[in-house]
């Protein structure tokens, strides 16, 4: 789904994906988007957060409170602060304009692997540490007293985690494994990812037990994992 205002940057990325085989549906304002996204489901939303009627914070609080489709944000603000409040909001991604087509392409298509579109054959479907499972059909963490569900970079973040147990990882390394892009310094990105994460799955998100801070260094999983 493409939700964007702009006529002209609506319909050039409308074109570009239908000449890359998806199927769309477009929106041009907050309650046209909310209309259709409560009639369909979809793979994965662009989401423009300046846009009539009802804003594209609004649309993705609304989202938010009902799935966890993969969401991109598309937008002219190009601040860090934007970028950041757009990923606590519950953004998986952040594009800004003016973008190229590459880049937009090259993003849609990480999400949806992040997303389990390109998942493995593999029969197992959950991983087990200490009394967490992390479910890899449903994108959710299970503790013994309840189950939370995660966004896709909250998936992918703790499955990193998970799958090497006794390993330190930088901020780099993750966001070079996770985001599947060279790391250039965003560290923020990362931060933020953690942070929500966190207060997601920690009993006590202030003193944190499955994910631990290796001060100087990075992340690691906690011995409570």
């Amino acid at each position: 789904m493409v939700v964007e205002d702009e006529k002209e940057i609506r319909e050039m990325i409308v074109n570009h994906l239908k000449a890359d085989s998806f199927d769309i549906v477009e929106a041009a304002d907050g309650e046209e988007a909310l209309f259709i996204i409560s009639k369909h489901k979809f793979d994965l939303i662009l989401l423009d957060l300046m846009l009539p009627k009802l804003s594209g914070k609004k649309v993705m609080a609304h989202i938010r409170e009902r799935c966890l489709v993969p969401l991109l944000i598309i937008s002219a603000k190009d601040t860090e602060t934007d970028k950041i409040l757009g990923l606590e909001l519950g953004a998986d991604d952040y594009i800004t304009k003016p973008f190229s087509m590459g880049e937009l392409n090259a993003r849609i298509h990480a999400l949806l692997r992040r997303a389990g579109y390109s998942r493995s054959t593999s029969e197992e479907t959950m991983i087990r540490l200490g009394q967490l499972e992390l479910n890899m059909e449903d994108y959710s963490l299970v503790k013994p007293d309840r189950k939370i569900n995660l966004t896709a970079k909250e998936f992918e973040i703790l499955k990193l985690f998970f799958t090497h147990p006794k390993k330190v990882f930088t901020k780099a390394q993750i966001y070079s494994s996770v985001w599947q892009e060279d790391f250039v310094g965003d560290v923020n990105t990362v931060m933020v990812h953690i942070s929500r994460l966190r207060d997601k799955i920690e009993d006590n998100p202030a003193e944190p037990r499955i994910i631990k801070t290796v001060w100087g260094i990075g992340y690691k999983l906690g011995d409570q994992a």
